[in-house]
């Protein structure tokens, strides 16, 4: 992905979101008929008017007429959140809002076109100043497009507040504006394939700094070293939307240290006398779990396990609660070693198992809790169906959070780093008297591999933009 779109919302939705079921039928889903909020807006009212947009079956977008509209929305529904709201996600002309259930998604459509706009000033956060060397690559091409030069360009990026409008696109990246837009410019007409982290840059009429190396087609007026994001800090992103920035001109930077990122993994390398130990990952194994939603607007997403139910089931099999961390394979060839007895269930994608060790050789079920025992192996092969396995074990993983969940994030880095062979994972004794589950059938019902799949399609927010010709074209055809 690529700031250049301008929105936050991208990349922002749970990776399980296909598989969100779909009560009122495709129409009503994508904000039609029983699902739109629009029915219930009263006609006398001035708030009525304000244009909702159905995302799925639990998120909605409220469309903007400003930006400071925008800013304002996202600052009063974080500040007084609806039940059930697990998101609030601002962008350029657009505020999302993302929901546990549909039922509180249409509870809170239905009462946000009558509710009123707070008045209070959007710019509510903290100030911060950032000291920034001004020799970026674009900086003349940003002066001719200006007309300012170089000297101009400067002076006008330091002689303005700027708010920061919305977080996204990367963890610690926000949209920054200023009073009149005084250096709007245009995108580079070819994007760079890597930014340098820390480049400030401008694109339409916003300014930002770039807090990882990433692509992006922004223009490049110079560069900072200002920990833009650190999740080892109280607050991981220096600047949040409502915050006050101010730019400096400075001739060389002071190195800034942090002794915060000394990692929070080395308090649990102390002791593995319980646990497992990775032997081989196959193709890809991560921690996963339920994720850390509600942080979309610091580029924070979703994240967590992509098959939410399997994994849920998999916890309930061996006694843990929901929320606890299990290991997400792909494709089978994981292989792992046990420190002690444990309590393990495998469900998901049917992957075939086995167990070998001190006690012999012997098969291991799916969807059902068995015995590991001190010293076995755990084998899995290749899945009958289905691409993700999960492995839960009694306990779960006491691996470190990070911003309270243990899932792994591949693309901003947060979070654990992809399982590989010799990688510990500490296993807290379970008290006395919790109870393991049943056997259970699996969770998701898995398509026949020689039979055409049939996808389940909620329309999304800008359906209108597609002929009933195009729908048909999309769902009449393999």
């Amino acid at each position: 992905m690529s700031p250049d779109t301008s929105s936050a919302q991208d990349g922002s939705a749970s990776r399980d979101r296909s598989a969100e079921q779909t009560p009122s039928g495709i129409r009503n889903a994508s904000g039609g008929h029983d699902a739109s909020p629009s029915q219930s807006r009263p006609s006398d009212s001035a708030a009525s008017e304000l244009p909702l947009r159905w995302a799925g079956t639990r998120d909605f977008l409220i469309e903007c007429s400003s930006l400071d509209h925008v800013m304002r929305w996202h600052a009063q529904l974080s500040a007084r959140p609806y039940p059930g709201q697990l998101d609030v996600l601002a962008a350029a002309e657009t505020v999302l809002l993302s929901f546990s259930t549909h039922a509180a998604a249409r509870q809170a459509a239905s009462d946000v076109v009558t509710a009123h706009l707070d008045q209070a000033d959007s710019a509510t956060g903290k100030t911060v100043e950032i000291d920034v060397i001004y020799n970026g690559e674009d900086l003349a091409e940003v002066g001719e497009l200006t007309g300012l030069g170089e000297r101009g360009v400067i002076e006008a990026h330091t002689g303005t507040e700027w708010t920061a409008a919305f977080g996204g696109f990367a963890p610690g990246f926000a949209y920054l504006v200023a009073p009149g837009d005084p250096l709007e410019v245009p995108r580079r007409e070819s994007p760079r394939t890597a930014v340098p982290a820390g480049s400030v840059a401008l694109a339409g009429r916003f300014s930002a700094i770039y807090p990882q190396r990433s692509p992006g087609g922004w223009q490049l007026i110079g560069h900072t070293n200002a920990p833009l994001w650190d999740v080892n800090r109280e607050e991981p992103a220096l600047i949040r939307p409502g915050d006050t920035v101010k730019y400096r001109a400075v001739r060389e930077l002071v190195e800034v240290t942090s002794d915060s990122s000394a990692g929070a993994e080395s308090d649990t390398r102390d002791d593995l006398s319980r646990g497992l130990v990775i032997e081989d990952p196959g193709m890809q194994s991560l921690l996963q779990d339920v994720g850390r939603p509600g942080l979309g607007d610091l580029g924070v997403v979703a994240s967590g396990a992509a098959d939410q139910a399997s994994a849920a089931q998999a916890n309930r099999l061996v006694g843990n609660s929901p929320d606890a961390a299990v290991i997400e394979t792909m494709l089978g060839g994981l292989t792992v070693a046990a420190r002690g007895h444990h309590v393990v269930a495998l469900t998901g994608a049917p992957a075939p198992a086995h167990i070998d060790g001190p006690n012999g050789q012997r098969s291991a079920p799916v969807g059902t809790p068995f015995a590991l025992y001190d010293g076995e192996r755990l084998n899995l092969d290749a899945p009958s169906a289905g691409l993700r396995s999960y492995l839960a074990v009694r306990g779960g993983f006491s691996t470190p959070e990070v911003l309270g969940s243990r899932s792994t994030d591949v693309m901003s880095g947060i979070g654990p780093e992809p399982l590989t062979a010799g990688d510990e994972l500490p296993v807290p004794t379970v008290a006395a008297g919790r109870a393991v589950g049943d056997p259970e059938a699996p969770a998701v019902e898995l398509p026949a591999t020689d039979e055409p799949t049939a996808l389940r399609v909620t329309l999304g927010p800008r359906d209108d933009w597609f002929t009933p010709e195009a729908l048909e074209t999309l769902t009449a055809q393999e």
